[in-house]
């Protein structure tokens, strides 16, 4: 069960670190043109939800891996259920249907993380 906690939780680490990175250092102008939705946030939100999967990304991995406060994985794994609860909730009002699967599926695979997270505490 911990190699397949490790490989989805690298996984969700990954595109959590990529989508926080690419919000963060891209141009609000390229980035509303790239993804459409960032024009219904002010580039703040934008910005601060980059951190949150950055943060995601680092919390998925680095408690586990330093076995440093281990149930911080687990908890980084809510916080990115949550984050594509929300993502979800948008990408439904804007009618962005092609967005919608990946976000239940990215959703579905952090909660896996975070219940099995849990279980082998």
């Amino acid at each position: 069960m911990e190699i397949a906690i490790g490989i989805v939780s690298g996984l969700l680490a990954l595109v959590n670190l990529a989508a926080g990175a690419m919000k963060i250092i891209t141009p609000r102008e390229k980035h509303v043109a790239q993804q459409p939705w960032a024009a219904d946030f002010s580039p703040v939100a934008v910005k601060l939800i980059g951190v949150a999967e950055v943060l995601a990304a680092i919390g998925l991995i680095v408690p586990r891996l330093l076995d440093i406060a281990p149930v911080l994985s687990p908890l980084a794994a809510v916080g990115v259920v949550v984050l594509q609860i929300g993502a979800f909730v948008v990408h439904a009002r804007r009618g962005e249907k092609p967005n919608l699967p990946v976000n239940a599926v990215i959703a579905v695979l952090a909660a896996f993380v975070a219940v099995a997270g849990f279980a082998t505490l």
